[in-house]
């Protein structure tokens, strides 16, 4: 192939209680990035053009996800004798909660693999992409391992690599709540706690265990039940203008569950029929408005593609 696209979804990381481990792809929103042969430049990779980001991207390709993730594919791939040009469309926002990054590193790998014919499976490209996650945002891939396998994806060990993918309850659906501010990856880190008790460490593992026999088993109130974090999220809610009204709004709209989207500052609840979701949003938008912040809602099934060609 001379020239591919790629599209790779929107994620929701830690669900809850799996702070790092655990990650969904959700339907409908997401990132796109064309890859290019450069047959006059060997081994290079050039960011062409970026969209949708305001201009704040970087362009330099050791410094973007895109650019640092296709120079991972092609070391992975053996490639030296031709370059990659790369065109990155956003469509997540950027520093929102919803793998920004991850979805722009996991279309670039899977658009780069394809350029050269796909030999290499997914799994076989996550380190590529966990690279440019890394470089970034830190060495987690909670998004990048949803946004390139699509689903629900645990990631049993970091060292070595190993993710299992999780079956998809049919009628889960995830209704999103975006407000119009950031809040940096590096940010939401440096509140947390570096010690936790016995206790909160039982009762997490406990809520963890919950959630992935939930979606196992493909019972989405029970799912709603375990997305409940006395760690993570007790730290980050401060930073989130009017976190616990719409986490209670949604709640008393009839979601199952409702948690902070990676590292925020969007929500995110779980329900599991369309007029309930609706309902759920339309709190959700009511309750950041009344703290004074406009957002935007989102309701999507999971994702179970990943990335993948258009």
């Amino acid at each position: 192939m001379e020239k591919v696209t790629v599209f790779a979804p929107a994620t929701v990381a830690n669900v809850g209680p799996g702070f790092d481990v655990l990650g969904v792809a959700v339907e409908g929103l997401g990132d796109v990035v064309t890859a290019r042969r450069l047959d006059g430049e060997p081994g290079q990779v050039r960011i062409e053009h970026v969209e949708g980001d305001g201009g704040r991207l970087p362009r330099a390709p050791e410094a973007n996800t895109a650019g640092i993730a296709a120079r991972a594919t092609l070391a992975l791939l053996g490639v030296e004798h031709v370059g990659v040009g790369l065109a990155l469309r956003k469509g997540l926002p950027l520093n929102s909660g919803l793998g920004s990054s991850g979805a722009s590193a996991a279309a670039a790998c899977w658009a780069v693999n394809l350029l050269f014919g796909a030999p290499l499976d997914r799994m076989a490209l996550l380190p590529a992409a966990l690279e440019a996650e890394a470089r970034v945002s830190g060495r987690h891939a909670d998004n990048v391992g949803p946004a390139l396998l699509g689903g629900f994806v645990l990631i049993h060990t970091y060292d070595p690599l190993e993710l299992i993918r999780l079956p998809v309850p049919d009628d889960l659906l995830f209704v999103l709540a975006v407000p119009e501010c950031e809040l940096p990856t590096h940010q939401a880190r440096q509140v947390l706690p570096a010690n936790i008790s016995l206790q909160d460490h039982v009762t997490t593992s406990g809520h963890l265990a919950a959630l992935v026999a939930g979606i196992c088993t493909g019972n989405t109130r029970l799912v709603g039940r375990a997305i409940r974090d006395p760690i993570v999220e007790p730290a980050r809610a401060p930073l989130i203008p009017g976190f616990a009204q719409v986490k209670r709004a949604a709640l008393d709209a009839g979601a199952h569950g409702c948690s902070i989207s990676g590292a925020g500052p969007t929500l995110f609840a779980v329900t599991d029929g369309e007029s309930t979701a609706q309902q759920v949003a339309q709190a959700m938008k009511a309750a950041f408005a009344d703290a004074g912040l406009a957002s935007h809602t989102h309701i999507g099934r999971v994702d179970r593609v990943g990335a993948r060609l258009i």
